[in-house]
Order: structure tokens, then sequence, then C-alpha cells
């Protein structure tokens, strides 16, 4: 409602000062050519100017370009779906059958818990909704980075880019401890699932990529009771998270990344994937770092040294190559700007 009555006001003062500006230009025209000023026709051109102001489709932001703009690329298009939601929260916390059942079986999981109890005792204990990325305004410029984790940004002397944006995203494991100057240090947003977490600033928002009940099981203990220690392998028993920086990502929206994007390449998305779909659903400018291979070919974390030149490329789990290709071709078309490191 907030959001709504902002955007409202916003409107309202747009159209207030077109108004103003419409009638001191056309008063100021007809001072010059007559000495009476004609309410009527002043009302007759503005009603003309008004009714071009509606035809005329809205961006949807104030930059230059925006990344959700259609009918620029068939092949976006094709696969972009503006109606998909990226966060599950508290206001509409309900995944419709089928993802429910396609989600159900990325891990495997055995006998899991309610979805629906599930979700309510979640929901329950973190507000999940209010935070900014949820709220969009036709009127901003949204800059988003999002940083991956590549081995290509050792020397890449990125830092200062990367933490001139408005949203920085980050995911997993990614310090910035150390590296600042090729990988920035502001954090504005991290993309974890239970077996990835780290601790994080009190100001990060956490966006917790569930790939199974338990996951949103873990969140509910690691705020409360602490009894999950354990899913495949050891996670933490309480997190140091504020509960309103906890963000749920929609499990259907998932779905929507493989299906779409993904053309079901592989089990699932990846983190980074998923991360940068996100951000062309809530951000209007973005600006990638950290994909792919270093210039010898090698697939590594920044913060890790690694010779072998296919880790991470092929895992069974997510297909590297073809999720690159879907990076590599939304910089072609100009929907990202792909910034490739060393």
């Amino acid at each position: 409602m907030v959001a709504v009555r902002k955007r409202n006001v916003k409107m309202f003062t747009f159209v207030f000062l077109l108004i103003t500006i419409t009638s001191f230009v056309l008063n100021y025209k007809h001072q010059v050519t007559i000495t009476t000023w004609d309410i009527k026709q002043l009302i007759i051109q503005f009603s003309e100017q008004f009714r071009k102001l509606i035809k005329y489709p809205r961006r949807p932001c104030s930059c230059t370009t925006c990344v959700s703009e259609r009918g620029r690329s068939l092949w976006f298009d094709q696969r972009f779906n503006q109606t998909m939601q990226p966060f599950l929260t508290s206001r509409d916390a309900l995944i419709p059958e089928d993802s429910y059942r396609w989600w159900l079986k990325l891990q495997g999981e055995k006998s899991p818990k309610n979805i629906n109890d599930t979700l309510k005792e979640l929901f329950g204990i973190i507000p999940g909704d209010g935070d900014p990325l949820q709220e969009r305004d036709i009127f901003t410029c949204r800059r988003c980075a999002v940083v991956g984790n590549s081995g290509n940004l050792r020397q890449s002397q990125y830092g200062h880019d990367i933490d001139s944006h408005d949203f920085v995203l980050r995911m997993n494991r990614a310090p910035t401890a150390g590296f600042e100057s090729d990988v920035g240090s502001k954090t504005t947003h991290h993309f974890v699932y239970p077996e990835s977490y780290k601790e994080m600033a009190e100001n990060v928002s956490m966006i917790v990529i569930p790939f199974k009940t338990l996951d949103l099981r873990w969140i509910v203990t690691a705020l409360t009771t602490g009894t999950i220690n354990f899913t495949y392998v050891p996670v933490p028993r309480k997190i140091k998270v504020k509960k309103e920086k906890i963000l749920i990502y929609n499990p259907a929206f998932i779905k929507y990344v493989y299906e779409n994007w993904l053309q079901h390449h592989g089990r699932y998305p990846s983190t980074g994937l998923l991360s940068l779909v996100f951000a062309l659903h809530v951000c209007d400018e973005v600006n990638v770092y950290g994909f792919g291979a270093d210039s010898r070919g090698h697939w590594h974390h920044y913060w890790e040294n690694n010779p072998s030149a296919g880790a991470f490329r092929q895992t069974g789990v997510h297909d590297g190559d073809f999720e690159f290709n879907i990076t590599l071709t939304l910089a072609s078309i100009e929907k990202i700007n792909f910034f490739k490191g060393r």
C-alpha cells in the first residue's frame, strides 16, 4: 500500500507539473501574439497533449534504456515474462501446484514437511516483504551489479565500479575482505542456500534460494530453536541475520528460469543464473562481473587456486556452458553489460 501511495503521489506531481508547464508555455505564446488569453483554446491544446501522453506507452524506468523494455529482441521477448514474481512474500505465499511438484524433485527430498504449514510458520517469523528491490518506480534508474565468483575477477580492478551501483548482488561464499580492489566492498543483497551460507554485514539482505522444503524449515529453526544442523552436509544451527533482512526466492521463479531461459538444460539453474535472471526482473540497468572462465580458460573461484580448466563447468547438475551462452547473448543484445575481467 505504501508503494502504491508513493506511485500515486509521484504520478499526480508529474501531471500537475505538466499542466503548469503547458499552461505557462501556451500562456506566453498567447501573450506574444494576442492581448487576451483564450482559456478555451488552452484547454483544447492541453487535452490534445494529454491524449498523446496517455497514448504513448510509458517506459518502465528513467534510464536511457531499461532492461525490461520489450520490442528490441525477439529472443529476449520470448523468454522474459514480466508477470513472474522473483520473491515469495508474506502477502503471496502460495506456490502453484505444478511448480511445487517440479521443485520437490530438485534434490529428491524424502517425506517433506507440509509446505503450507512451513510457509505459514516462516512468515510468522520474518516479515517477508518491504525490501527496496521489491518496489519498482518508473521515475528512477535502478543500477545493479551482479557479481559472480569467477577467477577472472583477479587483478581486474573492478572494485570501484562495482561499489558505484545502487544495488550490489553477490552469491554463496563470496568474500570481499582482501579482494576489495577487484570485487569491491559493497554488498546490498547476498544469495545463499543453507549449504552455502556465510555470515554477512547487518545492512545486507539475505536472499535464500530454497531447493527443498528442508531449506525453508532451516530458516525457521536457525532463527529459533537451532534444531537443524544437517541437510546433505552440515549447516549452521543459528544464523546472525536480522529477520527483516531475510527474503525468499520464489520456487516458481526457479522453474521459470529453468524452462524459459535454460530450456531444460541441466537439472536446475545455478545460483549465478538465478541471480542474473532475478536482476533482469528487479533492476533497470544490469552490469555483470565475475562470470565465466578466466583468460586462460580456467573455471575457478577468485579466492582459490585451482589449475583445472574444467572445474565448475559441467557438474552434472548445472550446464555451465549453456548458462554462459545465455549471459553472452544478453550482452550481445545489450540487455546487460558484461565485464570479462582477466
